[in-house]
Parts: structure tokens; C-alpha cells; sequence
């Protein structure tokens, strides 16, 4: 009898030590899974399946109460495909018709096929002093085309210059005929009365037949 009270008392100290070994157990493998929980929970707090947001109710309904309403993400609308209509560029009209490429206007020169550039540029060309004495001389021009001068050179009317009615300034648009040679030119007509023939531009003083046959397609005498 005596053996056995002795053995009492070390099967109550064993059970009681399991007992505590399986509380420490689930109390550690509870705070375990309370840790998984909290930290699944922060690894998806920006990904949320639905949002909720609160809506105030309206003046039908209980102002001190919220409701709870889900929000419906809805896709952007998409965007019409935006179609560049382009206009057709309108020919300019081409017209045909006499003109003196020294006096003509930019607007004439617009109607004869030119661009309003190069009807600028060939009109700067002549407020600089610049004169087309012959029809070549209109084809020498950066902005006249080939094919635009062979359509045009029957057109072109550049008037011969009248001995008998030109100014120092027009003769002077005659090649080699510098300021020397034009007040000569006109002092000889009123010397004279006026001239009868272009040969008589060689009676002045060191004009010869060389400057002469020069200019002899460019000049006239009036009556």
C-alpha cells in the first residue's frame, strides 16, 4: 500500500506537464494563425474586391444613417477614331494673255500662272531698277520656268524704246547705255529736232555701230 501512495503523486506531476505542454502548443499554434491572418489581410489591403463608399441619405430619408453601396468601376468611354478631313486644293484658273513683263502687276503676273512669291520676286527684281529688255531676259528670271516661258513667250509684248519720246530713265534700261551715253542720247534730239533714224545715234560723240547693233532690236524712232 505504501508503494503505490508513493507513485501518486509523480502520475498527477506528468499529466499535469502534458496538459500545460498542449496549452503552450495551442496557444502558440493559435498565435500563429492570428499572425497569418493579420498579414494575408495588409498583403491585400490595396486590392480590395468591392469598395464601399457611404452615401449621405436624401431629405426622404434618415439623415443620421448611412447607407453602405457598392461602387460599379465601369470602363472609360472609348474614344471616336477622330477622321482628318483634308480639303482638295482648287487649281488656280491659267490665263493667256499679252503683257510686259516690266510693268505688269503682281495680280497679272498671279493670272499668268504664277505663285504669289514669285510674282513678288520678279516684282522686287524691277523696284531694284532690274528691266527685262528682251523676251530671253524674262526666261534668265530663277522663277519662270521652262515650260511656263514656252507657253508664254507669244504672249509677251515688251514695247521698243522711241528715241524720239524717252526719258533718260528708260534709256538707260538699255543695254550698254550707261548715264554718259542717255544724256547724249536726248541732247543730240533736241539738237537735231528729233531723230529720223536709229543710225543717227552714231553721228554722237564715241557711240559706235558695235553699241549700236547692240540696242538696234530694242529702239524706234517715232515720226
Amino acid at each position: 500500500m505504501e508503494g503505490k501512495k508513493k507513485q501518486q503523486p509523480t502520475s498527477s506531476f506528468v499529466a499535469g506537464a502534458i496538459a500545460l505542454l498542449f496549452l503552450i502548443i495551442g496557444y502558440e499554434a493559435a498565435l500563429f494563425m492570428h499572425r497569418a491572418a493579420v498579414l494575408h489581410l495588409a498583403a491585400n489591403r490595396d486590392r480590395p474586391d468591392t469598395v464601399y463608399i457611404l452615401v449621405p441619405s436624401g431629405p426622404e430619408r434618415d439623415s443620421s444613417t448611412a447607407k453602405e453601396r457598392s461602387v460599379v468601376r465601369k470602363e472609360p468611354p472609348r474614344q471616336e477614331a477622330v477622321v482628318e478631313v483634308r480639303e482638295k486644293a482648287v487649281p488656280r484658273k491659267v490665263e493667256n494673255f499679252r503683257f510686259n513683263p516690266n510693268t505688269a502687276s503682281v495680280e497679272d503676273l498671279q493670272r499668268l500662272g504664277f505663285s504669289r512669291k514669285q510674282a513678288q520676286v520678279i516684282e522686287n527684281y524691277r523696284l531694284k531698277g532690274g528691266r527685262f529688255a528682251r523676251k530671253k531676259d524674262f526666261a534668265k528670271s530663277f522663277v519662270v520656268a521652262d515650260s511656263v516661258y514656252a507657253r508664254l513667250e507669244p504672249y509677251i509684248d515688251i514695247p521698243l524704246i522711241d528715241l524720239n519720246r524717252a526719258d533718260s530713265a528708260q534709256l538707260l534700261a538699255l543695254p550698254g547705255i550707261g548715264p554718259y551715253f542717255a544724256g547724249k542720247i536726248v541732247r543730240y534730239r533736241q539738237k537735231i529736232k528729233g531723230y529720223t533714224s536709229v543710225d543717227q545715234l552714231l553721228e554722237i560723240y564715241r557711240f559706235d555701230q558695235e553699241k549700236l547693233d547692240g540696242i538696234r532690236d530694242l529702239i524706234t524712232v517715232s515720226p
